[in-house]
């Protein structure tokens, strides 16, 4: 089996619902989606992450309405560029401007001082994410430990919860878009 084939293979697990799949899928891509978002147009990295994730938001949520894409980066690379450019068109997000050597730096493998800033830097990312959970109201903060804690799938957290599996959906969705905003403002 070759990568496009084992790529397809892993597109079709995630449109069965496998969470794996759809993990191996972006962990396979997101490298190229950021180098390739960051190259479209000058604009700030969390911005062309919220775009990354807007896209696999958006895969997840209509997977079983999407058809096998021939070329799986192909597609995931134009959805991005889609999701970027109408963003932009909508003035949603400011520009900053991106400097050649800025975008040189974007294939160069990190050095162990790089690697260790970048450790700390998601000490104090996780620090912030617990705050801002801590926030949330506590049906929230429950379905959003159950989700990315536990690692259970909308069903197991619908159970748990008493709740149908869309509404538990809805309520990860939500408080995932509330400490988003938090985060933007």
């Amino acid at each position: 089996m070759n990568d496009s084939q084992g790529e397809r293979r892993l597109w079709e697990d995630f449109q069965q619902g496998d969470e794996d799949a759809y993990t191996q899928l972006y962990r396979l891509h997101v490298k190229a989606m950021y180098r390739y978002g960051m190259s479209l147009v000058p604009v700030s990295e969390a911005f062309v992450f919220d775009c990354i994730h807007d896209v696999f938001t958006e895969i997840w949520a209509r997977k079983t309405r999407l058809s096998v894409p021939d070329n799986v980066r192909y597609y995931l690379l134009k959805s991005l560029k889609v999701r970027i450019l109408h963003l932009l068109k909508r003035g949603d997000r400011p520009h900053q401007s991106l400097t050649a050597e800025e975008f040189d730096d974007l294939w160069i493998e990190p050095s162990a001082e790089d690697v260790m800033a970048l450790t700390e830097d998601v000490l104090n990312r996780q620090e912030l994410v617990k705050r801002l959970i801590s926030q949330l109201p506590h049906r929230q903060q429950e379905a959003i430990r159950l989700r990315f804690v536990e690692n259970m799938d909308y069903g197991q957290i619908a159970e748990m919860m008493l709740l149908n599996r869309q509404s538990a959906q809805n309520l990860v969705f939500r408080a995932v878009e509330k400490m988003r905003g938090w985060l933007l403002f």
